[in-house]
């Protein structure tokens, strides 16, 4: 799936990057399939706002961006529905997993959803790569944010897509998390030959990235 950015703009940050030069905004650019991009940015320059624009949570800019050539704007919910079950993940800043669900129910949750890549049992063994399997079954209000955090990757990783959006996907982990976390994204990308967009504050070779850019 082609995704295409031309001139967008977020309204809320309209002033505020109007004098900013960037690789992302107010400039045409698109990511092929299978491109693994990173997109580094200081805070409070977009980084959360431009995945909710390219995964269609907001509509407040300017500027057209399209999946497959199709301006997102049009597309409905039904068919909207469809690609985030069948063609793109996403690991949120805020993770947005259910507090009162346990860790295992929010990730079984998104598992079911759409058409399994795998069995349920996959997910104990996505648990134990990222060493919270002894919180499967805690409600996930009551996990620390690093535990959170490590939940929605996995939570991300078990279902289909063909792009993974991360915003920050590591701001919680320490340095051995991290890079546990990473393998485990690298591995599962690879086995769809799926791309990624991530954004953070900082360089670092966690992931191999094919295009870096400056938001």
């Amino acid at each position: 799936m082609q995704i295409s950015l031309n001139n967008i703009i977020p309204i809320p940050l309209r002033d505020r990057l109007a004098q900013r030069k960037s690789d992302i905004w107010n400039t045409a650019c698109s990511f092929a399939p299978g491109e693994l991009v990173k997109i580094k940015a200081p805070s409070g320059t977009g980084k959360t706002t431009f995945i909710h624009i390219i995964y269609k949570l907001r509509t407040d800019y300017t500027g057209t961006v399209t999946w497959n050539n199709e301006d997102i704007k049009n597309i409905n919910a039904e068919k909207l529905a469809a690609y985030r079950q069948q063609n793109i993940s996403v690991i949120f800043q805020d993770m947005r997993l259910f507090d009162n669900l346990t860790i295992k129910e929010n990730i079984e949750l998104k598992r079911i959803m759409a058409k399994p890549v795998y069995e349920a049992g996959y997910i104990t063994e996505m648990a134990a790569r990222l060493g919270i399997t002894h919180i499967l079954n805690q409600r996930a209000g009551l996990c620390s944010y690093g535990e959170q955090q490590r939940a929605a990757i996995i939570r991300a990783l078990i279902q289909p897509f063909n792009w993974l959006f991360m915003d920050e996907p590591f701001s919680h982990l320490d340095n051995n998390n991290t890079k546990l976390a990473a393998e485990l994204i690298q591995s599962e990308c690879a086995k769809r030959n799926a791309g990624f967009i991530l954004t953070d504050l900082d360089d670092d070779d966690n992931l191999p990235y094919t295009k870096k850019l400056s938001l």
